[in-house]
């Protein structure tokens, strides 16, 4: 079994900056492709960025020049945000897709970190 802890999240004024972490624990060989999402209340969750260990990125458009994802590739996972607005308010999650001892690919989600910003 795999945990995830994402942290970072809290209240920042608008065009400020803000990176959250979401480490990984347990038993795995390794990571193999990390995503971030996040949900505000009433919609669905949305993905914003993903990445995979080819270094092949994607955002989506409202956040595409602003955020950026990253990961050591060993158990941790970053989303560096930038400019950000009250639209960047919500729930941020990570998931991360991993590669177990027995070789198979599995995903976990963690429980998510709260991020509000001030106008």
């Amino acid at each position: 079994q795999v945990q995830l802890v994402e942290s970072g999240g809290g209240l920042v004024q608008s065009g400020e900056s803000r990176r959250l972490s979401c480490v990984a624990s347990g038993e795995y060989r390794n990571l193999q492709q990390v995503y971030w999402y996040r949900q505000t209340p009433g919609n669905q969750r949305e993905l914003i960025a993903s990445l995979t260990t080819s270094h092949v990125t994607n955002y989506a458009a409202s956040v595409k020049g602003r955020f950026t994802i990253s990961s050591d590739w060993k158990d941790t996972v970053y989303l560096q945000m930038s400019g950000l607005t009250p639209e960047d308010t919500a729930l941020y999650s990570c998931r991360v897709m991993i590669i177990d001892h027995e070789g198979d690919a599995k995903n976990y989600w963690g429980q998510g970190t709260r991020v509000t910003v001030s106008s």
